[in-house]
């Protein structure tokens, strides 16, 4: 199912807290981006966790304290980044590769809380296209109260050498909310489909919305996640990519009302053959 564009809510989002907050950052998605997708073995790579309206556009990176974590799996082994220093427009990871494959590496953003006024949370859902369930819940909500608390997870992947039989890439890496790639995600060429799985805590999470937007573009295609959590795109141009997505929730908890989980994940399309 295609359903019609609009911005991610991280955009407005970012938008009430420069309104709320003096000198706070106006950003749209946050990302990680390496410095390039293939590498050889024994060499390192540098990535850029940023925040900013235009992808792959480095504007402002989060507080070092902010990363919860900061991960790289390659050949079936994990181990931490470390090496985390601030840059001018991004947070800057560098990770060794040691070894042949296809390594993953993410970043998770701890939660973080934000308050919205009535006005701004009706805007905030149609930015989301938020479920009905979430809808009807702030309909009928007394009285009106919006306090949420939204955590960021992002991933993406370097081409290490002749990668050979390593299909970690395929494993979950266990964050709260993540995209899965079906398909070795740096073999991807330009009008090829490409299949994912978006897990929610593990389980495939159907009906989410999941959108994908090329480098230097600001709309994309956005498509819902079926039963299985599965989703087919088609990558239509070489370059860079962005794919993201929003998950929100009423919350069980006393100290908050809503729950939020931003997903993106960044790849790079090979062109045509």
């Amino acid at each position: 199912m295609i359903i019609n564009t609009r911005q991610n809510a991280a955009l407005f989002l970012a938008g009430v807290l420069a309104a709320l907050v003096p000198n706070a950052v106006s950003a749209h998605d946050t990302w990680f981006l390496p410095d390039r997708f293939d590498a050889a073995p024994q060499e390192s790579v540098t990535l850029h966790l940023t925040s900013s309206m235009a992808f792959p556009k480095l504007e402002s990176g989060p507080k070092r304290e902010r990363v919860a974590s900061a991960k790289c799996r390659l050949a079936g082994q994990t181990f931490d980044i470390t090496d985390i220093s601030a840059g001018p427009k991004s947070l800057v990871f560098k990770s060794d590769l040691p070894a042949p494959g296809v390594a993953t590496l993410w970043v998770t953003l701890p939660p973080k809380s934000i308050e919205l006024t009535p006005e701004q949370v009706e805007e905030y859902l149609e930015e989301i296209d938020a479920p009905a369930v979430v809808r009807k819940q702030w309909t009928e909500m007394e009285p009106k109260r919006w306090r949420e608390l939204y955590a960021k997870h992002q991933k993406t992947f370097v081409r290490v050498g002749a990668p050979g039989p390593d299909l970690s890439w395929a494993e979950p890496a266990g964050t709260g909310l993540e995209i899965v790639p079906e398909k070795d995600p740096t073999t991807i060429r330009a009008g090829a489909e490409f299949s994912v799985r978006v897990l929610k805590d593990g389980a495939p999470h159907a009906d989410f919305a999941l959108n994908a937007v090329a480098a230097d573009e600001t709309k994309g295609e956005t498509r819902r996640t079926d039963a299985s959590g599965r989703i087919v795109l088609r990558l239509n141009k070489a370059g860079r990519w962005l794919l993201r997505g929003t998950d929100l929730r009423k919350s069980s908890r006393g100290d908050t009302d809503w729950e939020s989980d931003f997903v993106t994940l960044t790849l790079e399309v090979k062109a045509k053959q």
